[in-house]
């Protein structure tokens, strides 16, 4: 990532760019500060940050990549990590994995996330049928799933919102 291009604004908060970037530049610099944000200690306290967050570091795979953020009892950030990758449309996602990645990051809660490469963000059978397999087993061993998002390529679908968790 290049970095020497930005340099701080009059407001906090803001960059100025002192060069011509590129689009994957930017989009670089946009993932960085996406991480950045999912970073250990941030509190996710608003959905849409997690959403447009997710959806920078998820949007543009050409593939399935199934994600966890790993969030401590008062809902600040562990870890952010890309668990799974799959295919153009379907990813193998296996619950005892995540369980043995959110037990070693001893999290309270997590934040499922995946993409859809073919951009419509509408959760499949699929899906609904893995997250209440994770909600069970990590209900099992008191591990609450806050949300399982699905990131498209313009706009993202909450399981919360749409009443499946």
């Amino acid at each position: 990532m290049n970095h020497r291009k930005l340099s701080a604004g009059e407001t906090a908060g803001t960059y100025r760019i002192t060069d011509t970037v590129t689009e994957a530049e930017l989009l670089s610099i946009a993932q960085a500060f996406a991480r950045r944000r999912l970073a250990r200690g941030r509190k996710l306290t608003q959905p849409a940050l997690a959403f447009e967050y997710l959806q920078i570091l998820l949007q543009d795979y050409e593939h399935e990549v199934f994600s966890a953020v790993f969030l401590d009892s008062q809902h600040r950030v562990i870890s952010f990590e890309e668990l799974f990758r799959g295919t153009i449309d379907a990813a193998n996602v296996y619950p005892r994995e995540v369980v043995k990645q959110a037990l070693a990051h001893n999290a309270a809660a997590v934040i499922l996330a995946h993409n859809h490469p073919s951009g419509d963000p509408e959760p499949s059978d699929a899906d609904r049928r893995i997250t209440q397999r994770l909600k069970e087993a990590l209900g099992l061993v008191e591990i609450r799933v806050i949300d399982h998002i699905v990131v498209g390529s313009e706009e993202c679908e909450s399981f919360a919102e749409l009443g499946y968790l």
